[in-house]
């Protein structure tokens, strides 16, 4: 009996010692901006972060279309239901959608091809809190920060409470929103990448918006560097 036992886990040992897993990456998410921000991430949830405090998530390798990033002017009751100006996710703390533009993303996905970790700033639903995104371990140290006032220089058309519209929530137009997967730069969005070099301003911006770290990293967002 015991002979049999060995004999069927051998398959699964040898697996496991030829591929093995990749480790959960952590995330420190902290508050450097002089207010109060409400963290959210999916996967991940939300909490809320006064100014100078930091909320630690994990994520599992093969994660990937998840993001992180802070809400402004919430209000949330016992029971966390609520509202927020910018990123609110569905009136709730514990987010379990993405936030309503405007807000700025850090985007990520774990353990993908050639073992890789993929991250990014997003401007592409907008801006409304200063961001950094950095790698923390893993001998990866090209980390990436929007730190402009783009608030204050908002082009008329894209000012919403509390932050600056990305021009497909404004306009909802194929030239905007990239639906056809045809499109290019526009005004606007030369508006983002000047400010926000490293930052995807537009869909299709990757060239210049997307590092990349080995899998098993972890990684710090900083709202107000």
């Amino acid at each position: 009996m015991s002979l049999s036992k060995s004999v069927s886990i051998f398959p699964f040992l040898l697996i496991a010692l030829i591929f093995p897993l990749s480790k959960a990456a952590n995330f420190d998410i902290s508050n450097n901006c002089p207010y109060t921000v409400w963290a959210a991430a999916v996967p991940g949830g939300g909490r809320q972060l006064n100014n100078g405090q930091t909320w630690s998530i994990t994520a599992n390798p093969g994660t990937s279309q998840a993001r992180i990033w802070a809400r402004t002017g919430c209000n949330f009751d016992g029971s966390g239901r609520g509202s927020c100006q910018t990123g609110d996710c569905g009136g709730v703390l514990e987010c379990q959608a993405y936030g309503q533009p405007p807000n700025t993303l850090a985007e990520y996905a774990l353990n993908q091809w050639n073992n890789l970790d993929f991250f990014d700033i997003s401007l592409v639903d907008g801006f409304n809190v200063p961001m950094e995104f950095s790698p923390t371990s893993g001998g990866c140290s090209r980390g990436i920060s929007c730190t402009a006032d783009i608030n204050g220089q908002c082009p008329n058309e894209l000012k919403a409470p509390g932050g600056c519209n990305n021009p497909c929530t404004v306009f909802k137009t194929d030239e905007y929103c990239c639906n056809s997967g045809n499109c290019g730069p526009t005004d606007f969005s030369r508006f983002f990448k000047d400010r926000c070099p490293d930052a995807y301003s537009y869909p299709k911006d990757d060239q210049t918006s997307t590092f990349t770290c080995p899998s098993g990293t972890n990684y710090k967002v900083v709202f107000c560097p």
